[in-house]
Parts: C-alpha cells; sequence; structure tokens
C-alpha cells in the first residue's frame, strides 16, 4: 500500500478528482481518500510512488514525496487491520 500526505484535500469534490485520477491509471486500484487526516492510500499491482504522485499533481494536488509505505498486517484481530491498542474499531 502506498499512503500519501496531500495537505490540500478539502471536500468531497477533491476526493472525487484524486479517485478519477487514479482509476485511469488502473481501474482496479483501491483508494481510499480521507479528507479528515488528508490522506490517499492506493492499493494496486500496477501504480507505483512515482505514477500516483505524478497523477496526483496532473490533478493539481501537491502529495508529500517520497511516499509513506506501509505493509498490510495479517495478524490483527482489528477490524481496520490496525496494531495499535488505541484503535477505536470493535475488531
Amino acid at each position: 500500500m502506498l499512503t500519501f500526505q496531500v495537505d490540500d484535500i478539502h471536500c468531497g469534490h477533491c476526493v472525487r478528482a484524486i479517485k478519477d485520477a487514479l482509476r485511469e491509471l488502473d481501474a482496479s486500484a483501491s483508494i481510499d481518500v480521507d479528507v479528515g487526516r488528508r490522506l490517499v492510500k492506493v492499493r494496486s499491482d500496477r501504480l507505483d510512488a512515482t505514477s500516483v504522485r505524478a497523477a496526483l499533481l496532473q490533478a493539481g494536488y501537491s502529495p508529500d514525496s517520497p511516499a509513506i509505505l506501509e505493509q498490510a498486517t495479517t495478524d490483527s484481530s482489528h477490524c481496520c487491520g490496525c496494531t495499535r491498542s488505541h484503535c477505536g474499531c470493535a475488531g
């Protein structure tokens, strides 16, 4: 998973614009845009950090570089994949 901090995300329009820009490159990509935390998370077999960053820039957004790389955990009992004890999910 690639995660970008994108400080100029502000609204639902931003979410749609970002998802549209990334889906043009990989229609099957899993894309999560968190407006509150201003994060874009992308899971794709076809996209790398450089191509995602370029798509975000072309769509008018300024992602921090480099991307924050996250490793998915499989041993977590939390529904969100978080291994932190303070997670708010019901997992």
